[in-house]
């Protein structure tokens, strides 16, 4: 059942500047709501504000600063005087072996793509409760569903940050706050450009390293206009979905996960059965 709008929503969305976070900032503008649009360099949004005739405010944002956060949310919920649709979008993504991750890529990395995601959901959860309404888009990705080769970071960030979301989804629900995790696959976006992290690479990989990339050149990246279509349906829903994969290709893919740790319980239950 969708919501009964009385008037045009506020948006507040981090990495905004380009990928989906552009896109759902788009989809935002063209069903007639306000946006504030943070990123570390949000020149790539220019283009859009002068097209938005004053619906879309953006200011640089480095969601790892969580002081500079505090103040960021603060601003963006004076812009408009509201926040109704939050959108945790700002991260990276790091590509390299356990062994070979340095402290230093290990911590930026998680600074931003899991510190940053909480330190905004700390920061506005004070103003949608006094509001008494709003909804949290924590978007994560199917690399969460389970460790792979080469993105064991990335995806336990997003593993951190699904765990961190569930528990906020429970705490915050009876303030009238909506949380969902927002699970993408594969998007025609700069994460793997723009925001790629490489880590020096140990030849004893080289073997497997053949093998993903052989991988990966199969795969495929489609619109994220499209993810951005199912977001806008997802807000104006009154009781959303906790969890949310998107994508078809992307769906098949957490379901064959789900269904082969599944299978794997199923297999060791004896096992667990003798440890109580």
């Amino acid at each position: 059942m969708p919501h009964k709008s009385t008037g045009p929503r506020t948006w507040f969305i981090t990495g905004a500047s380009r990928g989906l976070g552009r896109a759902f900032a788009e989809a935002a503008l063209a069903a007639g709501d306000h946006v504030v649009g943070v990123a570390r360099d949000v020149t790539p949004l220019d283009d859009l504000v002068a097209e938005a005739g004053g619906r879309l405010v953006v200011f640089p944002l480095d969601v790892s600063d969580r002081t500079a956060v505090t103040a960021g949310a603060e601003r963006a919920f004076a812009v408009f005087g509201r926040l109704d649709v939050v959108v945790n979008n700002a991260g990276g993504v790091i590509l390299g072996m356990i062994e070979e991750i340095t402290e230093e890529q290990a911590r930026a990395h998680l600074d931003t793509n899991f510190f940053g995601a909480m330190w905004i959901s700390q920061a506005v959860v004070p103003l949608l409760r006094a509001q008494g309404s709003g909804h949290i888009l924590q978007i994560s990705s199917i690399g969460s569903t389970g460790g792979f080769a080469s993105t064991g970071i990335y995806a336990a960030g997003k593993a951190a940050l699904d765990v961190m979301s569930e528990a906020l989804a429970m705490e915050v629900e009876h303030f009238g706050i909506k949380v969902t995790i927002l699970q993408p696959g594969g998007y025609e976006t700069s994460l793997f450009t723009l925001g790629l992290t490489m880590t020096e690479e140990n030849p004893a990989y080289a073997p497997l390293r053949t093998w993903l990339n052989e991988l990966w050149s199969e795969s495929q990246d489609f619109d994220p206009a499209l993810a951005a279509s199912v977001v806008s349906q997802l807000v104006n829903l009154v009781e959303p979905p906790k969890r949310v994969v998107l994508g078809g290709a992307a769906y098949e893919m957490v379901l064959q996960m789900d269904q082969a740790r599944t299978a794997e319980l199923a297999r060791w239950e004896h096992l667990s059965r003798q440890a109580d």
